[in-house]
């Protein structure tokens, strides 16, 4: 049997969620079985593709072009054309990690991975030109229906999918992404080591994405002026991670209006090796997004023993269960008094912790890896 794979996500100069799970989930998929061939696709016209080393196994074998990813999905969008199968030299079942254009052979099978469907839910959270690209990138391999089986990463990307596109219930796999085995809480020492070299304070509420609209980071600024006006919590900071998305000038202007804005800190690149000391160093991680697909961010800070507050719509009460505090996104107020119940709460720390310990455990790229390569071959 051979496995066409688009790995196109992995030439993106930031990370993003679609690529984590494209190189956490390649990483346990491929060594799975020595019988299977696996033709990883790559294209880009600037962009040189990092080197994994799932990509020396002797069962696969990686086709990297210098074909501009624009022309490709123009030649796509308009032609059908090119046959991705016929270029990596034919494959039974082609899988995209991520719905981008790839025209097939009518003989070889599709699998696709949707994260989400913010791009037809909440239109109004991207640009116009995202919002185009979005309607031109579905509109022939990219659509649902034409996939043969699809993987949901949640029940909720699955209810959207169903509801949206009228797709079959059967057709839909859910299979839930995984937790890095990096991601874990750093010795006590090595911590303060590191919030001394990155000047963090002592005390901070943290949020950990791209800034864009979706993710609600401006309700986290003002709930956070809310919280501040207390002054039991006097030297409370607010630091905000991530790399600035679209749409995202209204962030720096509510933090900017804000009159505790010498207490909010922006860090715009945060290293994968050094997310797991942000999340352990903060008292309380925030995400009050208003719609996520899974949601790595609440996750990852409950692997390194951070309490979470995250909103309680589309998939995150899934992931998050009861190991952090749900919110309404839209709720200033809720937002601030659930971080404040953290912070003064010592038990109900305690409790979110162990709890959210707990909770991480159902959650691993080998059984994401096992669970994707049985649809693979089952079509």
């Amino acid at each position: 049997m051979t496995i066409g794979i688009d790995i196109r996500v992995l030439g993106s100069d930031t990370k993003s969620g679609v690529q984590e799970y494209t190189e956490n989930l390649l990483a346990r998929l491929l060594p799975l079985n020595k019988n299977i061939k696996f033709k990883l696709f790559h294209s880009s016209f600037r962009n040189d593709l990092k080197k994994y080393e799932w990509m020396k196994l002797p069962n696969v074998e990686v086709f990297s072009f210098r074909m501009p990813n624009k022309l490709l999905f123009g030649l796509a969008g308009f032609f059908n054309r090119p046959r991705i199968d016929r270029l990596i030299g034919g494959a039974d079942v082609f899988f995209s990690p991520h719905f981008l254009l790839a025209p097939l052979s009518p003989d070889c099978k599709r699998v696709t991975t949707f994260h989400d469907l913010s791009y037809l839910c909440f239109k109004e959270f991207f640009s116009w030109k995202r919002n185009v690209w979005h309607k031109f990138q579905i509109r022939l391999s990219g659509k649902p229906e034409l996939s043969d089986r699809i993987i949901a990463v949640s029940q909720s990307t699955k209810k959207d999918l169903t509801e949206k596109y009228g797709l079959p219930s059967g057709k839909i796999a859910i299979i839930y992404s995984g937790i890095s085995d990096l991601m874990f809480r750093p010795a006590k020492e090595n911590l303060e080591s590191f919030r001394r070299e990155n000047n963090l304070p002592d005390q901070f509420i943290l949020f950990l994405g791209k800034l864009e609209p979706r993710k609600n980071i401006v309700g986290l600024i003002k709930a956070f002026n809310f919280l501040k006006s207390s002054n039991e919590f006097e030297n409370l900071n607010l630091v905000i991670a991530g790399e600035p998305g679209w749409l995202y000038k209204n962030i720096y202007r509510e933090a900017d209006a804000s009159p505790h804005k010498d207490r909010i800190i922006f860090k715009n690149y945060i290293k994968d090796e050094d997310r797991k000391f942000y999340y352990s160093l903060a008292s309380v991680f925030v995400y009050p997004s208003f719609f996520e697909g899974f949601g790595f961010p609440p996750l990852e800070a409950m692997a390194c023993g951070t309490p979470v507050v995250a909103s309680f719509n589309s998939s995150l009460p899934e992931v998050v269960g009861e190991g952090g505090v749900l919110v309404d996104p839209h709720g200033v107020v809720d937002i601030s008094m659930a971080v404040k119940s953290i912070l003064v709460d010592s038990g109900l720390k305690k409790l979110l912790v162990k709890k959210g310990l707990e909770r991480v455990q159902n959650f691993t790229w080998n059984k994401c890896a096992q669970e994707t390569l049985e649809v693979l071959i089952s079509v």
